[in-house]
Order: C-alpha cells, then sequence, then structure tokens
C-alpha cells in the first residue's frame, strides 16, 4: 500500500517503471479526444468541482484513462471526500500513476498522471481515509469507467499457502492473492506477521465473477477445506496469524457468513470458532508468496501438507472445478 512518503519520494527520486509508455504528439490526441478531454488530459486543465456523476457512484468497477486505457483505479478503493471530484485512496497498481511536483498558482502539490501516456488526471493529497491516508483528487473527464462484474472476498484458514491453492482451482475464481489483514500496523512483512505481534492472518484475496460462483459457496468451501473449529490453530501451525477468519466488505457479506456458519455447524462435532470481522484493508504478501503451490509443488511442505488438502478438496468438489489445466493457467497470465 502507498502512503504519503512513497509519494514524495516518487516527485522527489524518480517514479515506478510503467508496463509500458505511449508517445503522441497533441496533433494526434486532438483527433482521439473529445476537447473537453484534450483540455483536462493534454493541457493539464480542471474540470468545475461537482460536474460529473462520477463522484456520487460506488458500484464495482474500474476506471481506466480516457487517453490510453491504461488501469487507473478500483471501485474498491473509491470514497466520498466532499470534495466535488472522484477521489481514490490507492491506485490499482504501484506503477499505473506518476507523480510530479506543482507549484502553479502559488501552491506545492503533488501532481498525478497516467504513467503510460503522460495524461494529467489530477492531484494528490495526504488528507484520505487511514490507513493510506491518501486522496487521490482525479479529474472525472480524465477517467473512463469500466464495467465489469468482478468481486472480492476475503478468506483466512491457517497458511495461506494451502488456502491459495485450494481457491485457485475453483471455477468462476479469477484470481487469488495471498496477504495479511486484521491487524495493527501498515504494509506488514511475513517476519512481522510470524511473529505473531502484529495481528495480522495469513489471508487470500479471491477475486471473482458472482455469475458463476456466489460469496456464499465461496463461504461453504472455505469452511470445508479448513478445521473452523481450532482456536488459532491449523495443524502444526498454531498462532494468531493462523486463524479461520472470514474479512468482509458490507452488511451483506457479514449476514451472509454468519448464516453459513451456523449452516455448517451441524456438520462439526465442536463449536465452529471462525471470526467474522469487518476488512479494513488486505496487504498483499512478498512476491515469492504468490502462486506457492504452483510453483513449488515438489517441495515437501506442499508434498505433505498441501497435496493432502488438495485431494480431498476435489473429491468434495468436483462439480466446482475448473474444467482444464488451460483454464487454470490462464488465470496465471
Amino acid at each position: 500500500m502507498l502512503k504519503w512518503i512513497d509519494v514524495i519520494r516518487f516527485a522527489s527520486t524518480g517514479n515506478p517503471v510503467p508496463d509500458k509508455k505511449i508517445v503522441k504528439k497533441n496533433e494526434e490526441w486532438q483527433m482521439l479526444l473529445s476537447p473537453e478531454e484534450f483540455r483536462i488530459t493534454r493541457l493539464k486543465g480542471t474540470e468545475r468541482a461537482h460536474s460529473s456523476e462520477m463522484c456520487s457512484l460506488f458500484e464495482p468497477g474500474k476506471y481506466a484513462c480516457v487517453c490510453c486505457g491504461t488501469l487507473l483505479f478500483d471501485a474498491n478503493q473509491k470514497f466520498e471526500s466532499g470534495t466535488g471530484w472522484p477521489s481514490f485512496t490507492q491506485p490499482a497498481t504501484e506503477n499505473a500513476v506518476a507523480y510530479t511536483k506543482d507549484i502553479s498558482y502559488g501552491m506545492v502539490r503533488i501532481e498525478t498522471v497516467c504513467n503510460t501516456c503522460d495524461a494529467h488526471l489530477g492531484h494528490v493529497f495526504p488528507d484520505g481515509p487511514e490507513p493510506s491516508g491518501l486522496r487521490y483528487c482525479m479529474n472525472a473527464v480524465a477517467l473512463k469507467k469500466i464495467e465489469n462484474n468482478e468481486r472480492k472476498a476475503t478468506f483466512g484458514g491457517g497458511c495461506f499457502w494451502c488456502t491459495e491453492a485450494v481457491f485457485t482451482q475453483l471455477k468462476g475464481v479469477l484470481k487469488v492473492e495471498s496477504g495479511y489483514s486484521g491487524g495493527k500496523i501498515t504494509n506488514p512483512t511475513y517476519r512481522e506477521v510470524c511473529s505473531g505481534l502484529t495481528g495480522h492472518a495469513e489471508v487470500v484475496e479471491v477475486t471473482y465473477d458472482p455469475d458463476e460462483i456466489s460469496y456464499a459457496d465461496l463461504l461453504r468451501i472455505h469452511l470445508s477445506t479448513h478445521n473452523p473449529t481450532t482456536l488459532n490453530r491449523q495443524g502444526a501451525d498454531v498462532g494468531t496469524q493462523y486463524r479461520s477468519v472470514v474479512f468482509y466488505r458490507n452488511e451483506d457479506e457479514k449476514t451472509t457468513a454468519l448464516e453459513i456458519i451456523s449452516e455448517l455447524q451441524e456438520a462439526y462435532d465442536m463449536p465452529i470458532v471462525t471470526e467474522v470481522s469487518p476488512l479494513d484493508y488486505f496487504y498483499r504478501a512478498e512476491d515469492y508468496h504468490q502462486d506457492y503451490y504452483a510453483n513449488n509443488s515438489q517441495e515437501g511442505y506442499c508434498q505433505a501438507v498441501i497435496d493432502p488438502k488438495l485431494r480431498k478438496f476435489r473429491e468434495l468438489f468436483k462439480s466446482r472445478l475448473k474444467d482444464t489445466e488451460q483454464e487454470m493457467n490462464n488465470d496465471h497470465v
């Protein structure tokens, strides 16, 4: 997660490397953009406050650069700032946005531009909501809404290597990332979480298509593929970081989680102790934790712990598995 210190560092010492660069002359941009889009993005203009309905739209979706189509923001990071401009707490990826010092109009601000095509987007300020504390104040004209039906769910059930391996194989699951949630510090490291002192749980963030698999079914699978009756423990993994937990994003998810826990309780002799808590933030784990089973299936832990779990999972949920190995591979492209 980016913080104000990261923004200042980028503006002062150099921006992250973009995935690609697109360079055009102003004459070319004029042919592609409306007059207002050209004024805002290429001439560094500012739209009138409260001039766009985008400020009050919070349904799921993504926001891309109106000039080049680069994905810039996710609706999950959008909030009502009351300023009259669309506001976000984080970019979609760390290298989506570039930053420059702006001293125009007698002020010192940090300008934000598309890191792909240098389109002016707006400015970023250190007065946003926690935990990032950032407010990306964007011109709505510089953004185009990309409709999609993706949803996200965040679960913890022991070592995230195991949990990730399970959810990756489900039809309707588009992406699974390992990370940390529910703790007291920002941007925790694996070493810090493993100490048990930060309060974070090892979790996975599951991006899924609700037309193919429901949140309720994801919960049923989650509660059936780890032991939700052991407090702060899964097998040999002991500590609060291994707790069984569901982090919900809204009241509907909370209600569904409690209903599914009640539904499945009769299948267990002991009480289900799964924590149900609001999601504060999902911190993506270090790169070497991502796709761990897929990249390390011959390692001892994978063969001794994850392989038996996956065999049981595949037997229980045959009808839920992705149809082909190729479909699973496509999720990692």
